[in-house]
Formats: C-alpha cells, sequence, structure tokens
C-alpha cells in the first residue's frame, strides 16, 4: 500500500476511527485500525465484535492494499503532525509515515487476523444530525451505568411513521424524547434497543453534516443490528452496533403524573442553587426542596459539620386548597442531570403527592405550555425528620 493525503484530512479520519476503539480489548488485534486503499479512496475501520465504525476519505492512491496498525498510537501522531501532506507505504511487517521532516516506522498487526466488518443494514430513514444529538443528549442522562443489567443500560428507540421517540431509565428515573424523522417507507414500526454508550457518542460524532441515515436490519427494527452513517468535514461515516437483548421494562405510562402542583422557575437559577446546595449533601442523602408560596427553597447537609440554604424565586400552583406536599427529597445528581439537559429557559415541576414521582417538561416563558416533547422523571426520596 502507498498513498498520499492531505494532514488534516488524516489526522480528523483516524480521531474519528479510533475513538471507537475498545480501551481493552478482548483480543490484541482488535486495537488495531484497519487501513484499506484503493480507487482513490482510503477507508479507515475499527470493529471490537460489537461496535464498528468505518470512515472513507479521498487519497491519492499509487499502490492500492490493506494494513494494520496500532489504532492509538497512529491517532496520538496524526494530531501532531506538521500541516502538510502525508504519505503512508508498507514495507513488509512495517508502515512509515512521512510528514515533511517527520519521519515514524510502525509495526504492522497481522491484518488476516482481524475480523470482518459487518455490513451496513439497509437504509431506513433519514433525521437531522442536530435533532439526533440533542435529542439523545437528554435521554442518555437516565440510562442505567451498570454492565449487571444492560437492558437499563440501553435506549429504547421507537418507530411509529413519521414519529421516532427515545426512552431510557434507570429504575429511578426516566426520560422520553419524541421527535420527527423521514422514513423511506413510511409504514414503518418498531423498536430497537440500542446500547446508550454507543449511541451518545455516534450522535455527537455525526453533527458535523445536516443528515444521518438510520438503517436497520432485517424487514424491521430489533433484529440485531443497527447503523448510522454520515458526511463529515473528511469523508463518509458509518456505525453500526448489535442491538441489546431483552424486554425493555414499560415505563411510558409513568410519565403521566397527575398534575396537583406545579412549581414553574428559571432553569438557570435552579441549576445554579442545586449545584450549590449540593455541595454539602451527604452521600445517599436527599436535596430538599421545600416549596413555598412564591419560591422553593433548597437544603442539604453533612450532619453538623456543613448546612446550606438557597431560595429561589417560583410560581407555585396548587390544584387543592391545601397543597399535595410542602417538601420533596431529591436525588441531587438526578436534578443536575434533568436540569443540565433541559435545554429550555424554565422549568415546570409537577408532583401529585408525598414519595411520588416528579415529571419535568420545558418551558420557553414562564406562563407558557410545558412542551410535551420532553419529559424527565425522577423517583422522589425518602425524607429523614
Amino acid at each position: 500500500m502507498k498513498v498520499q493525503l492531505e494532514r488534516d484530512v488524516l489526522a480528523d479520519a483516524v480521531q474519528w476511527a479510533a475513538r471507537s476503539l475498545p480501551l481493552r480489548p478482548s483480543l490484541p488485534i482488535l486495537a488495531g485500525l484497519h487501513l484499506s486503499a484503493a480507487d482513490g479512496q482510503v477507508t479507515l475501520s475499527s470493529f471490537d465484535y460489537e461496535t464498528s465504525a468505518r470512515i472513507t476519505i479521498n487519497a491519492v492512491v499509487d499502490e492500492p492494499g490493506v494494513a494494520l496498525v496500532s489504532g492509538r498510537l497512529l491517532a496520538e501522531i496524526s494530531r501532531t503532525l506538521p500541516t502538510q501532506p502525508v504519505s503512508l507505504a508498507t514495507a513488509g511487517q512495517t508502515l512509515e509515515l512521512v510528514c515533511g521532516k517527520a519521519r515514524f516506522t510502525l509495526q504492522l498487526l497481522p491484518v488476516t487476523d482481524y475480523p470482518e466488518l459487518p455490513a451496513m443494514p439497509e437504509a431506513s430513514g433519514r433525521i437531522g444530525s442536530a435533532d439526533l444529538a440533542q435529542a439523545v443528549s437528554q435521554v442518555v442522562v437516565a440510562a442505567g451505568k451498570d454492565e449487571l443489567l444492560p437492558v437499563f443500560t440501553g435506549i429504547r428507540v421507537e418507530f411509529d411513521h413519521d414519529q421516532m421517540s427515545l426512552l431510557a431509565t434507570d429504575r429511578y428515573r426516566m426520560a422520553l424524547k419524541e421527535l420527527t424523522w423521514a422514513p423511506l417507507d413510511r409504514a414503518l414500526t418498531g423498536a430497537a434497543l440500542v446500547p446508550g454508550r454507543v449511541l451518545s457518542e455516534t450522535a455527537k460524532s455525526m453533527t458535523s453534516g445536516d443528515q444521518v441515515m438510520v438503517s436497520l436490519s432485517g424487514p424491521g427494527p430489533g433484529e440485531g443490528l443497527i447503523g448510522f452513517s454520515g458526511e463529515g468535514p473528511s469523508g463518509t461515516r458509518q456505525i453500526t452496533t448489535r442491538l441489546l437483548d431483552g424486554e425493555f421494562p414499560k415505563v411510558r405510562h409513568l410519565m403521566d403524573i397527575p398534575n396537583e402542583l406545579t412549581v414553574r422557575a428559571s432553569t438557570a437559577e435552579l441549576l445554579a442553587a442545586v449545584k450549590r446546595v449540593a455541595l454539602v449533601a451527604e452521600r445517599n442523602t436527599s436535596l430538599r426542596m421545600v416549596i413555598g408560596q412564591d419560591a422553593v427553597t433548597l437544603e442539604a447537609a453533612t450532619g453538623d459539620q456543613a448546612q446550606a440554604f438557597e431560595t429561589v424565586a417560583a410560581v407555585v400552583d396548587s390544584v387543592a386548597d391545601e397543597p399535595v406536599l410542602d417538601q420533596a427529597g431529591f436525588n441531587p445528581h438526578y436534578l443536575t442531570d434533568a436540569l443540565s439537559v433541559l435545554d429550555a429557559p424554565y422549568v415546570h415541576l409537577t408532583f401529585s403527592g408525598p414519595g411520588k414521582p416528579c415529571l419535568l417538561t420545558a418551558l420557553t416563558e414562564l406562563d407558557g405550555v410545558p412542551a410535551s416533547d420532553y419529559r424527565h422523571v425522577i423517583m422522589l426520596m425518602r425524607l429523614s425528620s
């Protein structure tokens, strides 16, 4: 293999493909980045038997061929190269990289041992890259982190004609985002359980293009593989990942919180106050929200060592003459996560009673109607006396 290409094109492609390399590969060969050159293009690929990433870029191909080198080492090298054309050439068991006066010789890995990447499934529809990135960022915060419970680490992606829904839960909080997309077949319905970490990284890495193509394996969603593709600054990007097995819990009905008591406040002011007060919250204890007539007061403490209180102006409305509750206990990290991704100037909190879930929705105006496309539910904690 012998190719020539621009430094910035190579650096961008290597950085993008290498981000999918496993931190602790099950096999040493999976730490490699696969390079394939032919017909004026170079394709860089990574694969760990679960998730594959490949990017195709333009290059001057003097000699077609393939090579497999340490992906993280090539990423470090490409990041530091001078802004000059780059030459890559294989010779025996090495790959020689030349850029200006810089010259590197990398040991090749056995390319014949590298697994074949799965084929991209058939295209199913398009969605705006910015819309997908925002939706995933709002939902993934509610996905679980415990690998012993893999179902809860996933994001359930539901397809219903031109509607797409993203749903995640770790059993203590839930997030639901509904948005429109453009299916190639408007009759398409179904669901796929996608690993949350992979979907989050994919959505963020696809924002350089206007659209993302979503591809589903088999005649319908949920049959083993999902793919995403889009255009980047240096070339075409493609990612596939295996879907998670197992039955996602039926939690949509928990989003329907009776509107017994509502609190409206500035998202930024409430978020800043939560972060400050939470600094003294003892581990595994709640942040107390005391609900007044025109304000809420946040309280937290670490025994007798430290206490914090802060009041935030709010509009409080109750259906009954006597409010259903006057205080609520939140996990401060969950409340911080929810407020951080709300993406609205005001937040609308809905309560139905002590110990019952709280619903957070977005408000563009303090006296406006809560948005229905994004809902975030947090299970309240028991308050100590």
